[in-house]
């Protein structure tokens, strides 16, 4: 904004005051899995203590299909991916049989939910919980990275949907698909886009984020395994962690040389949540309290194990990650309770049923969003939390339904898909619809 000099009089105080009223605040983005910094955190001002009477008010819907991933937003666009089976009585949770159909990506205008452009591609599932796409598209500049649950790869146009390259992941290296799909969430550092690939020719590979082309290509596996790559910095340097089934190690990020590597043993090859560092740290944790404490050397990478599982301590995370809270673990534990655990103690100071009271069972799910001193939470009932969360409890502020489960799980109806806190609103999705509220706090009359 600009004033002229030639300006006869001050700018008065409630002058200023009304312009800055009545000028929009900078909406932030949400461009890939758990937003611009992959830390749940929402930095955005002017969002809702609590909710209006009847809830936040919609703004828009469009109808999608199905799927886990959750929805990308960025430049006034909103991306998500979904199946369209050939066959509509295909299975949403067992999948004996490879089910046909295709995979899309939708590009739909942030403010009114109107498609902009759709991307498609066939492919046959043969996955279990073959719902959908599990990888919140990835948006960087002018370019969407999108992954697809039997490894399809697409660097697209964010304006046009063009294909700008493509590589499909499990034929690129000879591998089949892991039974819950491809579901490690892609990385950009720096010219890399570093991906959980296969198994025995490359566990992770990072190729050229313009051109698709190998870089640097690390490790073997049994099977690829779930957990999305990250980039930690200890003993001085950058170190990019990966996790298999079999073992957990560290590559620099720049050349894919290994710079040290622990066993492990998931059960069923399901190692999911992404490795937290916790100080001098590192946790990660599976099924069956497969959970293995790290502790990282300090004069040149490296770890010492302090615990590996440890029953009745830590967090066996599946669909949400972890976080760390005043020096504490924060998550869902497999059977569905809210825990906070002591590091590097082990030791579990909350179980709480937190927002899913009564409902305690396999995977149970809420995804958390940091926003200032409190959480959102968006649960598997599909209902928006509002919450403060500390060791010594968990205290619930406010709740609203948004939209209603579309997919089955241990017996129970659920929505298992991440929200984006973008401009001012949330957008979450289900296997029907993606719908956008708006979360900004009405001025006082």
């Amino acid at each position: 904004m600009h004033f002229s000099a030639n300006c006869q009089k001050p700018f008065g105080l409630a002058s200023l005051l009304i312009l800055l009223w009545l000028t929009p605040l900078q909406a932030d983005d949400w461009p890939q899995w758990m937003g611009p910094t992959r830390d749940n955190v929402w930095h955005e001002d002017g969002i809702v203590e609590a909710f209006p009477k009847g809830g936040p008010e919609r703004l828009w819907k469009a109808e999608v299909a199905g799927g886990y991933a959750g929805p990308a937003v960025a430049q006034g666009r909103v991306f998500v991916t979904d199946y369209v089976p050939t066959d509509a009585a295909a299975p949403t949770t067992n999948n004996p049989d490879t089910i046909t159909g295709r995979e899309r990506v939708h590009c739909l205008d942030a403010d009114t939910g109107r498609q902009l452009w759709q991307h498609t591609w066939p492919v046959g599932y043969t996955i279990s919980y073959p719902a959908g796409p599990r990888c919140t598209p990835l948006i960087e500049e002018d370019r969407v990275y999108v992954l697809g649950a039997e490894g399809h790869l697409y660097c697209l146009s964010v304006e046009t949907g063009d294909v700008v390259w493509s590589k499909h992941l499990r034929e690129a290296y000879h591998t089949t698909t892991a039974t819950w799909g491809y579901a490690s969430h892609p990385l950009i550092d720096g010219e890399r886009l570093i991906c959980i690939a296969g198994t025995d020719q490359a566990h992770a590979v990072a190729l050229n984020k313009h051109t698709g082309e190998e870089l640097w290509r690390a490790g073997t596996a049994p099977e690829q395994g779930y957990c999305p790559p990250v980039i930690i910095e200890a003993a001085g340097v950058r170190q990019l962690i990966l996790m298999k089934p079999d073992g957990m190690y560290a590559v620099v990020p720049e050349t894919g040389e290994l710079l040290w590597e622990t066993p492990y043993n998931a059960d069923n090859g399901s190692i999911i949540m992404q490795p937290v560092k916790i100080g001098d740290y590192l946790y990660i944790g599976g099924f069956q309290e497969k959970n293995l404490l790290l502790k990282l050397t300090s004069t040149s990478p490296g770890v010492e194990v302090v615990w590996r599982n440890k029953r009745q301590h830590g967090i066996s995370a599946v669909n949400v990650q972890p976080f760390v809270l005043d020096g504490h673990l924060c998550g869902f534990h497999e059977k569905g309770d809210l825990r906070m655990v002591a590091i590097p103690s082990g030791e579990v100071v909350l179980s709480s049923g937190g927002p899913l009271p009564g409902r305690l069972g396999g995977c149970g799910t809420a995804f958390f969003t940091r926003h200032n001193d409190r959480f959102f939470l968006f649960t598997e009932t599909g209902d928006l939390v509002i919450a403060e969360l500390r060791p010594s409890g968990y205290t619930e502020r406010d709740r609203a339904h948004l939209i209603d489960p579309s997919n089955t799980a241990f017996g129970r109806d659920v929505v298992w898909s991440t929200p984006a806190f973008a401009e001012q609103s949330v957008f979450v999705r289900n296997d029907r619809e993606i719908v956008r509220y708006s979360l900004a706090a009405r001025p006082q009359q």
